[in-house]
C-alpha cells in the first residue's frame, strides 16, 4: 500500500537513511519475514524519525532501537495530519483488521437516536449507530455530553416523551413528573390521540434533520403575520421563542446531519506542489486522494476585504499559452479561468464517486471516527477546510463550487508559508 520503499543494512545504515526524505510520511519497517507484523508509524520528518529508531545508539539508553531487526523501509508522504491519520487507519486495517481501531483509539462518536420504529417514539444517545435505522441517527457529536446537552435542551421545545419503557397506554397509568408539568403530551394513560403524537414525533425529527429550520421558517412567518396585523405583544412573544428555537440550534455543530446523509469534501494541503489534495467523505467512508491542481489560480485577498476569487495572484509557477496563441507577443503567462477551475474541481470529484463495494464494519466505524477527531479538534489546530452539499444549488445534491475553491485557494496559500 505504501508508495515507497528500500532495503536497509543494519551493518551500514547511514546508507538507507541518506536516500529518506525529510517530510511528513507513514511509515513501515520490515523484518526478516515479510508476513511478520511491521512497526508502523507516522511522523512530521521521516528521516529524523527514522535515524532516531535505526541508528546504533552508543552507550545505555532506553530509547527503541531496532535497528537489528528491519530489513526494509516502506513509506508514503503526506500533505497534512489528516491525510497521515487516513494512511495509517488503512494500512493498520489491512495488518490487524479490527484491532486497528484499538491500536489508533478510535471510538465511535456520539450520535442522537429518534426512535422512529417505535409507536411512541423518543429521544436517546448512543454510540453505536445502527445501519438499517441510518436516517434516525443524528450526529455525530464532539463528545456524549454535547449530545446530551443538545438533546436535553431540544425535548424542551416540545412535548416528546422522555420515559424509556415501551408503553402501552392505559388510562390508569400513573404518569410521570413531566406529565405532571405539562412538558409530556402524556401518552401512557391516553392523554393524547396517537395522530397528536405522531405529529409531534415528526415535528422532532423534522427539527433534527433540518437544523431547527422546519420550526424557524414557522414561527418566522407567524411573527411576520403578528407585525403585519398590529399585533406587537404577539409578535414579541413569538420572537422570544425564536430566539429560544435558535440558542438550541446552535448547540448542534454544522457537521450534525443524518447519518444517512452525512457527506462531506475535505480539502487538505498535498505532498506535490501546486496541488490540493481532495476527500471525499460519503457511505460511510472515506474516498481520495484526488489531486486539484492550482497552476495558474489566484486566491482571495483575505486582507482587503475583497470576495474575488482571483484578487491575489499566488507564488506558484506560471502557466505558459500555446505559442500559436501569442504568434506576435510570444509566449505569455494565463491565468486558469473559472470554468476551468471548475471543471478541474469536477473531475476530481467524479474521480471520487465511482461505484464501490459497501465498507466493512471496521472501515465504516474507522473513518466517521477520523472525521470526527478531525473536525473537532481546537480550530487553531484543525489544517484544511471542509465543505457540505448545498441544497440551494439547482441540484440539491450538488456541491457549492465557488465556495469550494475559495476553500482550495485559502488551503494552498496556507500551505505556501
Amino acid at each position: 500500500m505504501l508508495t515507497q520503499g528500500l532495503a536497509f543494512d543494519p551493518t551500514n545504515p547511514e546508507e538507507a537513511l541518506r536516500q529518506l526524505p525529510t517530510r511528513q510520511a507513514v511509515f513501515a519497517l520490515y523484518g526478516e519475514s515479510e508476513t511478520a507484523e511491521p512497526y508502523i508509524g507516522v511522523t512530521p520528518d521521516l528521516r529524523r524519525r527514522l535515524k532516531r529508531l535505526l541508528q546504533p545508539a552508543t552507550g545505555q539508553t532506553k530509547r527503541l532501537q531496532l535497528v537489528s531487526r528491519v530489513r526494509r523501509i516502506a513509506w508514503q508522504e503526506t500533505g497534512s495530519d489528516f491525510e497521515s491519520l487516513f494512511v495509517q487507519f488503512d494500512l493498520l486495517q489491512k495488518v490487524y483488521g479490527t484491532k486497528s481501531l484499538d491500536r489508533m483509539h478510535l471510538r465511535s462518536p456520539a450520535f442522537i437516536r429518534f426512535h422512529g420504529g417505535n409507536p411512541y417514539p423518543r429521544l436517546t444517545v448512543t454510540n453505536r449507530p445502527n445501519l438499517r435505522e441510518s436516517q434516525w441517527f443524528f450526529g455525530p457529536f464532539p463528545s456524549r455530553a454535547s449530545a446530551e446537552h443538545y438533546s436535553d435542551e431540544l425535548l424542551k421545545l416540545f412535548l416528546l416523551r422522555r420515559c424509556p419503557e415501551d408503553l402501552d397506554p392505559h388510562p390508569a397509568h400513573p404518569g410521570c413528573v413531566y406529565s405532571e408539568m405539562k412538558m409530556c403530551l402524556a401518552p401512557c394513560y391516553q392523554g393524547c390521540t396517537d395522530a397528536r403524537y405522531a405529529e409531534e414525533a415528526e415535528a422532532v425529527s423534522s427539527f433534527l434533520a433540518t437544523h431547527g429550520d422546519s420550526k424557524l421558517v414557522v414561527l418566522g412567518e407567524q411573527r411576520q403575520k403578528a407585525a403585519e396585523d398590529l399585533e406587537f405583544e404577539s409578535a414579541a412573544t413569538i420572537h422570544a421563542q425564536y430566539q429560544r428555537v435558535e440558542a438550541v440550534r446552535a448547540l448542534a455543530p454544522e457537521l450534525v446531519h443524518p447519518l444517512s446523509e452525512l457527506r462531506a469534501v475535505i480539502l487538505q494541503a498535498s505532498p506535490e506542489p501546486g496541488q490540493v489534495s481532495v476527500f471525499l467523505y460519503e457511505n460511510g467512508q472515506f474516498r481520495g486522494p484526488a489531486p486539484f491542481s492550482t497552476l495558474g489560480m489566484r486566491i482571495q485577498n483575505e486582507q482587503s476585504g475583497s470576495s474575488s476569487l482571483f484578487a491575489q495572484p499566488m507564488a506558484l509557477e506560471p502557466v505558459l499559452e500555446s505559442p500559436a496563441a501569442n504568434q506576435d507577443t510570444g509566449p505569455a503567462v494565463a491565468r486558469a479561468s473559472r470554468d476551468l477551475l471548475e471543471s478541474r474541481l469536477d473531475t476530481a470529484l467524479a474521480s471520487l464517486t465511482a461505484p464501490l463495494p459497501p465498507p466493512s464494519a471496521t472501515t465504516r466505524q474507522g473513518h466517521l471516527a477520523l472525521l470526527a477527531r478531525w473536525y473537532y479538534r481546537p480550530q487553531q489546530k484543525r489544517t484544511g477546510e471542509i465543505c457540505f452539499p448545498s441544497a440551494h444549488e439547482k441540484d440539491p445534491t450538488g456541491w457549492p463550487v465557488k465556495a469550494m475553491l475559495r476553500s482550495i485557494g485559502r488551503v494552498a496559500a496556507a500551505s505556501l508559508r
